[in-house]
Parts: C-alpha cells; sequence; structure tokens
C-alpha cells in the first residue's frame, strides 16, 4: 500500500486515521489543556537515546483517534509529515528501539485496537505473546505487525467486546501480560492509563494537566511535579485528575515529589552533542557525587563491615566501575569484595545469604539485568543497597537504602558522567571504610581539579590527533594492570559503542598468554600506567612494539616506548577516574570523524530494559 492509498483510503470503522508512512523505547503521554503534540514532539525528542529507530504519535480530537507514524529519527518523520498538524489536547507518542519485529511502518508505535478506538506504546517485552496472539486470532483478530505490542490494544478490545468499560478492559489485558512492561493507553474519549510492571514509567503532575513517560526529561520544561510509580502501579488520567490502583494489592497514594535537576542540564546548549556535553561537565559531577549525606554513609560503612560477603553487581559500564571499585576498596580498606556482572549473578546465588552484602551498581536503576540479580538477591535474604543516579528509579526503591551519584540527566546512549560518579562514590566508600572521609574528599577534590583540565579544549584538540590516526582502523587493544584495568574495559567499551571499531581489553599480563599473535604492523595498543605499575606496563608496551604495533600511552610521564602520549596526572587510587576521560573523549572523536552520531549509536538504547 502506497503512502497515498493509505491517506485516501476510508476507515472500514470510521474512525479519522492520519497513517503517515506507515521496543527499548521512549514513551511520553499527556492529557491537559496544550496541544498535545507540541507537548508529545518536544518530549519524544528527549526521549530519543532511548530509542530511535521509529517514532509515532496517537492523539484524541472529537471522539476520534489520529495516527502518525514512520520510520526513522523524530525530526526526519516530522519533516516528511508534520505531526503538528495533528490537534487535540490528550495524545501518546513513542520513539522505538526494536526488540520484536523489524524496523518497519508497521511495528512502530502506537497500535491500535482493531475498532481504531484504541492506542497503545509499550516499553518492554510480552513474553506470552504468541500465546496470547494465537488466542485472539481465535476470536477473528487480525494483526498487521510483527510485534508484541499489538497483542495489548486487541486484548483490551476484546475485554471491551465482553462488556467491560476501558479501564477494567485495560486492568485485565495486563493481568494476562507475561514479562516487563511500561504501557500507556488511550481510548478515543481522551482517557489515558498509564502502567508498569519492571520498566520505567513516571508520572508529571502540571497545573490541571498530567504526563507520563520513560524518562522525566520527558517533562521537565512544564513541571518538576513527580509521582514515581512502583510495579503493578496502574493510574488512569482522566477528568478527574489521577485514580491509582496497584494491580496485586488495589487501590494506592504515592506521594509527589519534587525533582531539582535543572531543565537546561537535560540540554544541550552550545554543544554539537550530548556526549561532549556531558564529559565536559565531568568536573561538576564528580563534586555533586562526593556530597554523600554522612548517616547514609555511615550506615552503609556498618553494613559493610558487619557483612560476611560484600558482592558489588552491575552491568555495562557500571561494572567496570565495579571492577575499579573492588580494587580500591581492597587496597584502601583492606576489605575484600567480589564484583559480578548481573546478568552472570545467578551462577553464584548459592553463595548468596542473609549475612551478604549486595551493592549493585545502575546509572538509570532500570537495568533490566540488575533488577533481576537484586530480586534473587532478596529472595536469598541478602541485603540490597544501591549506587545510583535516579532518584526514585525501580533499584533505588528495591535497596534499603541508597547513596545517589548526583550526576543530573545523562542522555547520551554511552554512559561519560554516570560512569565518573560511580567511580567518585566507591572510593569516598573506600575512603569511609578506612576511616578517614576527610581525606577521601581532600583527594577527590584534587581528582576533581585535574578532571577540569582534561575536559579542556586543548586536550579535545590533541585527542582529535590521535583519532585522525585511529579512524581508519579496524582493530584497537587497550592494556591495563591493577586498577587500570577497569579502565583498559571501559575505553574498550566507549569506543566499541560509538564509532564502531573493535577494541579488546586485556590484563597487560595476560598479553603473552595468545593475543599477542594479532599484533602486527600499525595495531593500535593504548596502554595505561600507574607509578605503580609503570615498569611492567612499559615491558608490555615494548613487547607490542617489538612486533610493530603503534603504541598509545596514557599516564603521568611519558617513555620513548610511546609513538603517541596522553598525559594525565597521577592522582594514585583516583587514577580510574581521570584516565578515563582521554578515553571517552577519543570515542567521540573518533565517531565524529567516522560519520557516526555519538549520541545514538546503532542497536543500542540508555537502558537495557530487556533480559
Amino acid at each position: 500500500m502506497t503512502l497515498e492509498q493509505v491517506r485516501k483510503e476510508p476507515s472500514p470503522y470510521g474512525i479519522d486515521f492520519f497513517i503517515y508512512g506507515v521496543s527499548m523505547c521512549g514513551i511520553i503521554g499527556y492529557v491537559g489543556q496544550k496541544n498535545a503534540p507540541d507537548v508529545l514532539l518536544q518530549g519524544m525528542r528527549k526521549l530519543e537515546y532511548r530509542g530511535y529507530d521509529s517514532a509515532g504519535m496517537a492523539v484524541v480530537g472529537g471522539r476520534a483517534l489520529s495516527v502518525m507514524k514512520d520510520v526513522g529519527k523524530v525530526d526526519e518523520i516530522h519533516s516528511r509529515h508534520d505531526f503538528l498538524s495533528l490537534r487535540a489536547n490528550a495524545g501518546i507518542a513513542h520513539t522505538r528501539w526494536a526488540t520484536h519485529g523489524g524496523v518497519t511502518q508497521a511495528n512502530a508505535h502506537p497500535h491500535v485496537s482493531s475498532d481504531g478506538a484504541i492506542a497503545v506504546v509499550h516499553n518492554g517485552i510480552v513474553e506470552n505473546f504468541r500465546e496470547l496472539r494465537a488466542f485472539l486470532q481465535s476470536q477473528g483478530f487480525r494483526f498487521y505487525s510483527e510485534t508484541d505490542t499489538e497483542t495489548i490494544p486487541k486484548l483490551i478490545e476484546h475485554g471491551i467486546r465482553q462488556g467491560l468499560g476501558f479501564v477494567q478492559a485495560t486492568e485485565d489485558a495486563l493481568r494476562r501480560i507475561e514479562g516487563r512492561y511500561a504501557v500507556v493507553a488511550m481510548n478515543k474519549d481522551g482517557t489515558v492509563i498509564a502502567a508498569r510492571n519492571g520498566s520505567p514509567l513516571v508520572v508529571g503532575v502540571g497545573d490541571g494537566e498530567y504526563f507520563a513517560a520513560s524518562d522525566i526529561p520527558a517533562f521537565m520544561d512544564y513541571t518538576k511535579r513527580v509521582v514515581y510509580l512502583h510495579d503493578n502501579d496502574f493510574v488512569v488520567v482522566g477528568r478527574n485528575g489521577l485514580i491509582m490502583n496497584n494491580l496485586k494489592t488495589g487501590p494506592v497514594e504515592r506521594p509527589i515529589d519534587t525533582i531539582e535537576w535543572d531543565a537546561q542540564r537535560a540540554e544541550k546548549g552550545d554543544f554539537q552533542h550530548y556526549m561532549l556535553k556531558e564529559i565536559s561537565e565531568q568536573a561538576e559531577t564528580l563534586a555533586k557525587a562526593v556530597k554523600q549525606d554522612e548517616g547514609t554513609m555511615k550506615r552503609l560503612v556498618d553494613d559493610i563491615q558487619n557483612a560476611k560477603h560484600v558482592v558489588l553487581v552491575a552491568a555495562g559500564t557500571a561494572y567496570h566501575a565495579c571492577i575499579s571499585g573492588r580494587y580500591v576498596i581492597s587496597r584502601i580498606a583492606k576489605k575484600h569484595v567480589a564484583s559480578v556482572r548481573a546478568s552472570e549473578f545467578e551462577n553464584i546465588l548459592h553463595m548468596i545469604d542473609r549475612d551478604t552484602l549486595v551493592l549493585a551498581v545502575s546509572q538509570s536503576g532500570e537495568t533490566a539485568d540488575t533488577l533481576e540479580a537484586v530480586k534473587m538477591a532478596k529472595t536469598s535474604g541478602a541485603r540490597v543497597v544501591s549506587i545510583v543516579n535516579v532518584a526514585g528509579s525501580t533499584l533505588h526503591r528495591e535497596s534499603a537504602y541508597a547513596l545517589l551519584t548526583n550526576a543530573g540527566p545523562e542522555i547520551g546512549v554511552a554512559s561519560t558522567k554516570a560512569y565518573t560518579a560511580q567511580l567518585g562514590v566507591l572510593t569516598l566508600l573506600a575512603y569511609a571504610l578506612q576511616g578517614n572521609t576527610e581525606e577521601g574528599r581532600r583527594t577527590l577534590e584534587v581528582t576533581r581539579n585535574q578532571a577540569y583540565n582534561l575536559t579542556a579544549a586543548s586536550m579535545r584538540a590533541n585527542i582529535r590527533t590521535l583519532a585522525d590516526v585511529l579512524k581508519g582502523k579496524e582493530h584497537i587493544f587497550t592494556l591495563g594492570r591493577q586498577l587500570e584495568y577497569g579502565t583498559a574495559k571501559e575505553a574498550a567499551l566507549k569506543i566499541k559503542e560509538v564509532s564502531y571499531i573493535h577494541v579488546e581489553a586485556l590484563q597487560a599480563g595476560e598479553l603473552k598468554h595468545g593475543t599477542i599473535a594479532l599484533i602486527e604492523k600499525g595495531t593500535p595498543c593504548i596502554a595505561f600506567f600507574s607509578e605503580a605499575n609503570r615498569r611492567e606496563t612499559l615491558s608490555n608496551a615494548q613487547e607490542v612494539r617489538a612486533r610493530g604495533a603503534y603504541v598509545i600511552g596514557v599516564g603521568a610521564e611519558t617513555d620513548p616506548v610511546f609513538d603517541f602520549f596522553i598525559k594525565v596526572p597521577e592522582v594514585g587510587l583516583c587514577n580510574p577516574i581521570l584516565q578515563i576521560i582521554p578515553m571517552q573523549i577519543l570515542a567521540y572523536q573518533l565517531a565524529v570523524l567516522r560519520g557516526k552520531d555519538p549520541d545514538r549509536p546503532r542497536n543500542l538504547a540508555k537502558s537495557v530494559t530487556v533480559k
């Protein structure tokens, strides 16, 4: 069917459809007096870091649904079809990162019921969608997409056909869904329902208007008053305001909190990309990270000292912070701490009991693997505390208490400032365990001042020279020992994430155990070193240099073995905080030189809310 045919074909249900061009994802819903498409379009732009392969919105005007969706980024779709040509006071919108079904017009959200009366946007996975789809097909429903989401509006419609109202039918449909989800459903009368189970969703409360979104920045320009939804919460937004229920416990009340973030912190300002802006903010965010509540820090110190086992749990970038964090805690506090990838936590579950403290680390607080590990730990009797950036997130609520990293909104998909904030909190914790919190603050203040210099324009220009050398390479190796190994891992991830160059991180001492066979003339090798391991790491650098490698050194003092050197001041156990900053800049520069969008790397989304 061509675009013109879609525009001209009358709906068999008498509903006015405008399907122009027709999930880790971003969701935004609005009910109020403003023109909904204005609010939704702005929200979609701010949520695009959560998904950017397709987008769409549905609005209600004159008791009819109008839907517009297509493949591409939000502004690409808007330039073709003009979301603002729609007029309404209620609507829902979505930016998609495909999980079920390819990137096609039909698979884009919102999805609608067969009678065109209900539209749904969804983040998560309906794990039993095949069974539900088969049941609905047996009831005469036809499906037009490959997505699991399409089962939701049709399940709601099925309930309505059985005599239920929209609210009860939606509640019944959600009870039948298995898996993690955030859902916003809208009826043609303008009633909006927001519900979550495992995937992020927050409600914004304005002056006679309401928002539902995957993340606060989507509506921060309109209100700072938010309601953090709990799992199985079910919120009806209509003419009577908010009506809140929980699918398991019945009617509930959730407090309205006021966020402290400045809306400007979620904007790019004069920067070309969010990633560069967030790299440049790290001196500020480190200062905020170490301003921890003394009582909460003491409570965590006591819990760690009293625990028989302490396990750091995280995924992705946060896990690399845990690798460095366990070394810092071991070196400063002489306390053994294990670090475990959240996705592998089940393999050590037999060792977890009520004498275990699990310290979960996350930027979003919504990472599915980390939340699943926390759930298993709590079931085994362990005490769970978190280090998290987003107050009110699922991880925050599932923890006994939390240390907040205070990095503010991080929009770039590749984490930068949140990572160094996590390292800052873990380092301060190590000093607190030693009984030297003030020494830790002084050390981190020195580190923060050096971070300011490392994010300066002069460093970016220097790194640009290196990026010009590396931009055409297919493979890079990063090497580090002890504390620097975590940095080597994170540096490799950053470059891979945004430039798509293959990078392998190695513990430098393992180089000779196989990988050195891959070193040939011109192979880039980045070696991280400190005063504590300078001699050994330089020896490894010489080994790859002898085999023709192009060797890049990152440390306090250069050496003839290096073809290129990045000077980073020595700050002892805070080295991981500083040494990663030039690598973040390098990853960014490589992405730009290779024509890639560093804010929106392919196949990735900010919060991995499915396992």
